[in-house]
This record gives C-alpha cells, sequence and structure tokens, in this order.
C-alpha cells in the first residue's frame, strides 16, 4: 500500500533539495523510508546511486574512506541515498567528507535508531543537514486512499493495529502476528544493538509497564519499583526509547499557580500496534477495558504527526491540579492555549472552572468520533 500514498513530509524535503544540505530522514524500520528515497531518487535524478548498509561491502565502501576514494566509487552520481547509515562506523565523518568535496551532489542518509545516527553525525555536519522524522502512516496520508467515512469506519482498526504500512490490506491474523514481528524484530532490534542495553529483559518489562500507563501520569519511582531497577536507569531506558522513537513525553502545562501539577508527565507510544503488541492484546474495542487509553495515545500521537509534517511550531501539554481537575491535551501557539477534551462516547463536558479562572483567554473543544479527522488531519 504504501507505494501509492504519498508522505505527507516529502513536499518539504523536496523543498531542502540540492542546496548544498544532507538529507537525514530519521525512524525504525518498515516505515517507509526506503520507498520515499527511491522515489525522489527517480523523480529528481539522472545518475543516481542507491547503497543499503545492512550489506557488508557496502558498509566497507563507506567506512574510513578518504574524498579521493569515494570519488572514485560514485564519481558519476548527482544524487545518492545511503540507507541504514548508522551501519557505517563513523558515518559522520565521511558524510562531512561527502557534503564538503561534492557540493552539487545531494545526499540523503536515513537511520532507524536516531540516538545512534545522531551522536555520530551531530558534531561533524553541525551546519551541514536538514533533519526529517518519517512517521507511519498519518490520518492526512490516508485520506489519499480513504474518503472520511472509511476512515471513521477503520477507526477501530487503527486503535488496535495502528498506521505501520504493513498492516493495511490484510486480515486480523496477518496484521497481529505482523505487528508482533515489527516490535519484537524491527523496533527494538535496533535499540538493543546501539542502545548498550545490557539487561534487554528489563527494558521489555518497563515497556510493558508504560502501556499499561498510557494516559495516566509516570512516576519514575514506581516504575523503578515494578520492573526492579533504579529510577536513573529508568529515566536512561525511557530516554533512550525516546530517541528510538518508541515513546515520547508529554510534559504538564503550568504558570506556577499553586495548585496546579508542575513536574508530572505522560508517556504516550507512537503508535498504538506497537503498545498492544508489548501487552498482546488484539482484541476488538467490545471487549477492552483500556479503550480511553487507546482513543487518548491515538489522538496525541496522530496530533504529533500533524504538527512535524506540517512543520508547525507548537509546545504541548497535559494540565491537572491538585484537585484532580485535567484537561486531556493542551497546545501552546502565539502565546494563546487551546484545550481539548478527549471523549470516546460523545459525552460534552465542560472545561474546568478552574482552568479557564486562571486562562479565560483560552480556547476549549471536546474531540470525539465524530469529529476526530479534523484534529488530526
Amino acid at each position: 500500500m504504501d507505494n501509492i500514498i504519498t508522505r505527507d513530509i516529502a513536499k518539504h524535503i523536496e523543498k531542502d533539495l540540492f542546496k548544498g544540505k544532507i538529507i537525514i530522514i530519521y525512524w525504525p524500520r518498515q516505515v517507509g523510508k526506503t520507498t520515499l528515497s527511491l522515489e525522489l531518487l527517480q523523480k529528481y535524478s539522472t545518475g543516481y546511486g542507491y547503497y543499503n548498509c545492512d550489506e557488508p561491502d557496502i558498509r566497507e565502501a563507506f567506512h574510513g574512506k578518504t574524498s579521493t576514494e569515494l570519488k572514485s566509487f560514485i564519481w558519476d552520481k548527482n544524487f545518492i541515498v545511503i540507507d541504514e547509515a548508522q551501519r557505517v562506523e563513523n558515518i559522520g565523518l565521511t558524510l562531512k567528507l561527502l557534503v564538503d568535496n561534492f557540493p552539487k551532489m545531494q545526499i540523503i542518509a536515513t537511520g532507524s535508531s536516531s540516538f545512534d545516527l545522531a551522536n555520530k553525525i551531530n558534531e561533524p555536519l553541525t551546519g551541514r543537514k536538514y533533519e526529517y522524522r518519517l512517521f507511519p502512516f498519518s490520518i492526512f496520508e490516508l485520506k489519499q486512499k480513504y474518503n472520511d467515512l472509511e476512515l471513521k469506519r477503520l477507526l477501530e482498526e487503527r486503535l488496535i493495529f495502528g498506521s505501520y504500512p504493513l498492516v493495511f490490506d490484510k486480515s486480523n491474523d496477518e496484521k497481529t502476528r505482523d505487528v508482533k514481528m515489527l516490535a519484537d524484530s524491527y523496533v527494538f532490534k535496533d535499540i538493543f544493538s546501539f542502545g548498550n542495553i545490557k539487561k534487554p529483559d528489563l527494558l521489555i518489562k518497563l515497556l510493558r509497564a508504560l502501556a499499561l500507563q498510557v494516559w495516566n501520569q509516570v512516576s519514575y519511582t514506581e516504575l523503578a519499583g515494578l520492573v526492579g531497577i533504579d529510577k536513573n536507569t529508568v529515566e536512561s531506558y525511557i530516554s533512550i526509547l525516546e530517541q528510538g522513537f518508541v515513546i515520547f513525553r508529554l510534559g504538564s502545562f503550568s504558570t506556577n499557580l499553586r495548585n496546579e501539577l508542575k513536574f508530572s508527565k505522560k508517556i504516550f507510544f507512537y503508535d498504538n500496534g506497537i503498545r498492544n503488541a508489548l501487552i498482546n492484546n488484539f482484541n476488538h474495542i467490545s471487549l477492552r477495558q483500556d479503550t480511553w487509553a487507546l482513543w487518548e495515545n491515538f489522538l496525541i500521537s496522530e496530533r504529533q504527526k500533524y504538527l512535524h509534517n506540517g512543520m508547525l511550531d507548537r509546545n504541548a501539554y497535559f494540565w491537572r491540579n491538585h484537585a484532580q481537575n485535567e484537561i486531556d491535551y493542551i497546545e501552546e501557539c502565539q502565546w494563546k492555549l487551546h484545550a481539548y477534551e478527549f471523549k470516546w462516547w460523545n459525552k460534552i463536558p465542560k472545561p474546568p472552572k478552574s482552568f479557564m479562572d486562571a486562562y479565560p483567554e483560552s480556547g476549549f473543544e471536546v474531540i470525539n468520533r465524530d469529529n476526530f479527522l479534523g484534529f488530526v488531519s
């Protein structure tokens, strides 16, 4: 399916081509980085090269080479893609040589483990790169194939199986198998390999604990007790999982009012399917007790895609005070707050009076199954 869906981020990448900068595309495997890169190669180049660094001879060709040696390898190319570039030792230095010595050549490097690739390229490529994230399919991208009615009908499928390209147009049994494979063999493979994880079983235990706490505030101290590791290790593992694009944190909004929670955080998964694979639960919505958690995770992760793909710079939070009044999601844009409450059932709640008293100029909207498309696309 992915070859008939135009990725929303592509239009931004195209504007940055042939400007003397390397394009870096991040995300774990199986999200469509190779497909997007090849489409750009074929669209904008008459002399191009594609190099998959999972191949040992390709890794060797880019490792520790002088600019002269690199030139002999790619001399006739004006556009190249270095796929899974984090597999090349000292790839940052190689990319620096390429961009400095071949300024008219466009280079795209993809990386499935951002923390490893970023650590290798940030210093060598200072001022020489543009960075992008390629998320799983967004609702906006899926509008190319489905109309609004179809997207609403397929909503429960997205809540359960997520939006990685490999889960589309298959039976539920095939989707379950493929999401489990994705979680086990692709997403965490890179994290275990490049994150210096000494005890993978503890990381998996932590991930399962996080999966069961989606939508709720998390306590590193509580997680440490559940998993059997210290608080600092929990924080370190969570940071690695963020850099590996498995989870992301949402902080609490506060302007130092005495009744607001100032340092709380929630943790969400970028993809519902990965979250459900961790707890091995692909049951239908009617059989689940965590529907509200799936709904909130889906909406906030889709909103992250919307903001990133649209190059929209907004701060995101949740809000809660000591009286347990809460707003599910808040965005700060041009010094104005926009508050959102998420409801799976079509209830019309009022915003907490304490919030509106403190921030009377804020907008407030309830997002439910009838109007969610406007929020995420």
